[in-house]
């Protein structure tokens, strides 16, 4: 099977659950991780997937991050092969870009546990239609997109009416995050509390929380990570 690329913008920002589940299902990944100034790939040729990770740059500050830039003609390549692709937070706001979307600053950043809503859509989806109605899910973002053109709208929340959408058959933005686990969710925490804290959000309040939200997303992102590796393989 081809390898799928996971691109990592901070070391704190992993595949998390999804890495265990590529892990569990013998498929083969590996990180290009640019916070050690590794170089994005010029064409998705050869991968059998792509997983854009979040990270706390803006996906406007090219000129600070001009690997950000590669990433969208990535994405864009990977997507024009057929390339199973998936954007968490960052990753799902670079593909929005890709598609031609505006990126920008929301009126208030979105840190913690946060009900999403699923879309009448998403109940036919191949991978959102395992999530079932709506649920809480872990969020830390300060932007947010316009629907990309053709793409389904398959989530949204309070503050952000795009969430989630689906692109073509096998490509997925999801704003939120549903990867974590427990020890994700801490070292987000530990990383990011200044962040946190300057958008008047308590990290040991999140911290609190946790015990109480991240059982039901284990189950939901283990039924997604399931269908998601589905299409890797086809």
């Amino acid at each position: 099977m081809r390898p799928l690329l996971a691109v990592q913008h901070t070391s704190v920002e992993t595949l998390g659950t999804l890495g265990d589940a590529l892990r569990t299902a013998s498929i083969p990944y590996e990180y290009v991780r640019t916070q050690e100034g590794e170089s994005i790939p010029e064409s998705a040729e050869g991968l059998g997937g792509l997983v854009v990770l979040g990270g706390p740059m803006r996906v406007y500050e090219t000129e600070w991050y001009p690997h950000l830039e590669e990433e969208i003609r990535l994405v864009r390549d990977a997507l024009e092969r057929g390339v199973p692709v998936l954007g968490i937070c960052l990753g799902s706001q670079l593909m929005a870009r890709a598609l031609g979307a505006e990126v920008g600053p929301v009126g208030a950043k979105e840190l913690g546990w946060g009900e999403v809503k699923t879309t009448g859509e998403a109940y036919y989806d191949p991978l959102f239609g395992s999530l079932g109605g709506s649920f809480t899910a872990f969020h830390w973002h300060g932007d947010s997109f316009e629907l990309p053109e053709g793409a389904i709208l398959l989530a949204s929340s309070g503050p952000t009416p795009v969430q989630a959408f689906r692109f073509g058959e096998k490509a997925y933005g999801l704003l939120f995050h549903l990867e974590v686990d427990e020890r994700l969710v801490r070292r987000m925490l530990d990383a990011f509390e200044d962040e946190a804290r300057e958008a008047g959000e308590d990290p040991y309040e999140i911290l609190r929380q946790t015990p109480e939200h991240l059982p039901q997303l284990l189950t939901r992102s283990g039924r997604f990570h399931e269908r998601f590796l589905r299409l890797l393989s086809t």
